[in-house]
């Protein structure tokens, strides 16, 4: 199969485990450090399943970009964005009587659908190459090869 830069696969997927790592991290910054200050933020603070969902995006997304324990923490990740996806954007969506409920396109859920399988993605590869896994477990680059 004609690849692009599958040389450079490992590479690409650790920049975007990185990536994904810290833009999660960001979410949950903003919800439990209060930085970048939150747009719209109701009085007296989050509703305790917001501090949860901010704590697990803060450590979880922390863990992610750094690749330690990796697997556990995207698979955690993973199940905070579906169980988001289903509570705040499809569920409000369907009371509303939404023909077009399930569509993340109309709910606004599309960031969590992408970050629930990215990360379930992360949770089945690992870490792969520039993680903490990869340091502790002693492990080498896989290369790619096509035939």
């Amino acid at each position: 199969m004609f690849t692009v830069i599958g040389r450079f696969a490992s590479q690409a997927f650790a920049i975007m485990r990185i990536i994904m790592g810290l833009l999660f991290f960001f979410h949950g910054a903003q919800k439990i450090l209060g930085f970048p200050p939150m747009q719209g933020m109701p009085p007296g603070g989050l509703p305790p399943i917001a501090v949860l969902a901010g704590w697990i995006e803060l450590v979880g997304g922390l863990l992610i970009a750094v690749g330690l324990m990796t697997g556990l923490a995207a698979f955690i990740c993973s199940g905070e964005m579906a169980v988001a996806f289903f509570i705040g954007h499809f569920g409000p969506a369907m009371s509303k009587g939404g023909t077009w409920a399930w569509n993340p396109l109309v709910n606004k859920g599309e960031d969590a659908v992408l970050y629930c399988f990215i990360f379930l993605y992360i949770a089945a590869h690992g870490a792969g190459i520039w993680s903490i896994d990869s340091v502790i477990r002693g492990r080498s680059a896989t290369i790619a090869t096509t035939s």
